[in-house]
């Protein structure tokens, strides 16, 4: 291996830009390793030494917090973070942490200590409805699940009780079977105890041998402000129980906010629609609308037009991943009322009497085109 001060750059070593994702950089791994892989090189050291370069550059980059010590202060960075520091000395190591990466090729299931790998469990799925109000504000909600727990009988082994499972004889506890073609180990889960490593012949009636059994469990979720339809929020280790001592999956809580008889919405930003009156529209008012925080006055300029647009800097959603908050659009529309008194109805035709002897440059135009339509003049 190539030591400290001549270490190549780990994107360098697999072939992959500093803005690559963790697939592409899981993918460039696998390439790398598999085309290196000792079982396929033979007697080929350097093949060897590049096996172990593209682990050391994998172990770093496919970890968020590595990887970012790593972008910032280069190899000096990560020191001591793992393997990071010295590499990989053995290749055993490798296979112990990345075996998974390696199936068909020997190298799942080659750990220290030998027996079934620790898996971690299922992730689960739930759903949430919320209102509108607190999604903007953030709430704390109970859902309840389904989800399958350790047995309390035979605390997880599936044993009946007094008797313990027995290593399985197919696998000698391994939990994978190994067959050779060529220089290629084909690696397999094992048949008789399904990668568990051991068989219960004696087994828990509570649970009927699997060390599991389905309980309802109640869960306090805290939703983000911000959040809306569709987004999930994660709730970790709260899934199925790992196997051999993995840890649990996780829970996946999907979103959703119903729709609000105010406010409609457009990503961050709100819509209301507001309705005035034609008074305040020619002469201009200063009106109460409705926001998340209660009423606020606005102004609404003389002359306005019915769907102009007001806008509430930051009246709208705050953004989940704390930048800057939406705003509040207010839409006005003209109410023209279908009934109205005496009295206005009085004010209206001295107005229509008004608008009539003062036409305007634009209306009178129009009237214009349309008395020569229908004349016939410029036809």
């Amino acid at each position: 291996m190539p030591t400290m001060a001549a270490k190549r750059d780990y994107y360098e070593v697999l072939g992959v830009k500093k803005d690559s994702s963790t697939d592409e950089i899981k993918k460039a791994y696998k390439k790398l390793a598999l085309a290196n892989h000792p079982d396929r090189n033979p007697g080929d050291q350097a093949a060897v030494d590049r096996f172990k370069e593209a682990a050391e550059a994998f172990e770093v980059l496919s970890e968020s917090d590595k990887r970012a010590r790593y972008d910032r202060f280069g190899h000096d960075g990560v020191k001591g973070a793992g393997h990071a520091g010295g590499g990989f000395q053995d290749v055993g190591d490798i296979f112990e942490m990345f075996g998974d990466l390696f199936e068909g090729f020997g190298g799942r299931g080659r750990r220290r200590g030998g027996g079934a790998r620790a898996t971690q469990g299922d992730h689960l799925k739930a759903s949430l409805t919320i209102d509108l109000p607190e999604a903007a504000k953030g709430c704390s909600r109970e859902i309840e699940i389904k989800r399958r727990e350790l047995c309390g009988t035979c605390h997880g082994s599936g044993a009946k009780a007094g008797s313990t499972a027995a290593k399985c004889d197919y696998c000698n506890g391994q939990g994978q079977v190994v067959q050779s073609q060529g220089f290629f180990r084909v690696q397999t889960t094992c048949p008789a105890c399904r990668g568990e490593g051991k068989i219960v012949r004696d087994k828990c009636a509570d649970c009927s041998g699997s060390g599991r059994k389905v309980e309802k469990v109640r869960l306090e979720a805290r939703i983000p402000p911000g959040v809306d339809t569709g987004m999930s929020l994660c709730l970790r280790g709260e899934g199925e129980p790992g196997t051999n001592g993995g840890p649990r999956g996780d829970l996946y809580v999907e979103i959703n906010v119903k729709d609000h008889n105010l406010f409609e919405r457009d990503g961050q930003d709100l819509i209301c629609h507001v309705p005035i009156t034609y008074s305040q529209a020619a002469l201009g008012a200063d009106i109460e609308v409705p926001t998340l925080d209660g009423k606020k006055n606005q102004h609404i300029d003389a002359g306005t037009h019915s769907g102009e647009v007001f806008r509430i800097r930051g009246g709208g959603m705050p953004d989940p991943r704390g930048g800057r908050a939406g705003d509040l659009l207010v839409e006005v529309h003209i109410e023209v009322p279908k009934k109205v008194s005496d009295e206005q109805r009085e004010l209206l035709l001295k107005l229509a009497e008004l608008e009539q002897a003062n036409v305007s440059q634009h209306r009178s135009s129009f009237f214009d085109k349309v008395k020569d339509w229908f004349t016939g003049e410029n036809s």
